[in-house]
């Protein structure tokens, strides 16, 4: 019973930490629908057409990063790139990959407080979309 509530209040703490940061991101692979963790994911913003690295993280045992952008900064009306270092997690695992970093460029435009970007990962292929 005191798992159970320990794993009920860590997802409530997880959904308010999403809540409160405007980025997160979550990785699955999709050869054995696990989660993908320990994947180095960076966030860039474009700055006078050059990118600007504003963090870094790595995703947890859930395949999660809830608090992407950083806590002292303001989400802008701008344009943001989110890469997932995905060579270095396959190298890691041991696998071969056609595709050393996934790239997700995207544009905020203050229509929503939070932005999710799910990664969708395999050796030779990958999907992504805005979720919530």
């Amino acid at each position: 019973m005191n798992k159970l509530f320990l794993f009920a209040g860590s997802l409530s703490i997880s959904s308010w930490v999403m809540a409160q940061n405007p980025l997160s991101v979550h990785v699955l692979n999709l050869e054995n629908g696990l989660p993908s963790s320990d994947v180095t994911v960076t966030l860039e913003e474009q700055k006078n057409g050059k990118w600007v690295q504003i963090s870094e993280a790595k995703t947890n045992e859930q395949g999660r990063i809830t608090a992407l952008f950083p806590e002292n900064k303001t989400l802008d009306n701008a344009i943001y790139k989110v890469t997932f270092k995905t060579g270095d997690w396959f190298k890691k695992n041991k696998q071969n990959t056609f595709f050393p970093e996934v790239p997700v460029i995207f544009q905020t435009d203050g229509s929503v407080k939070h932005y999710h970007i799910p990664l969708l990962l395999s050796p030779y292929g990958y999907s992504t979309y805005r979720g919530n």
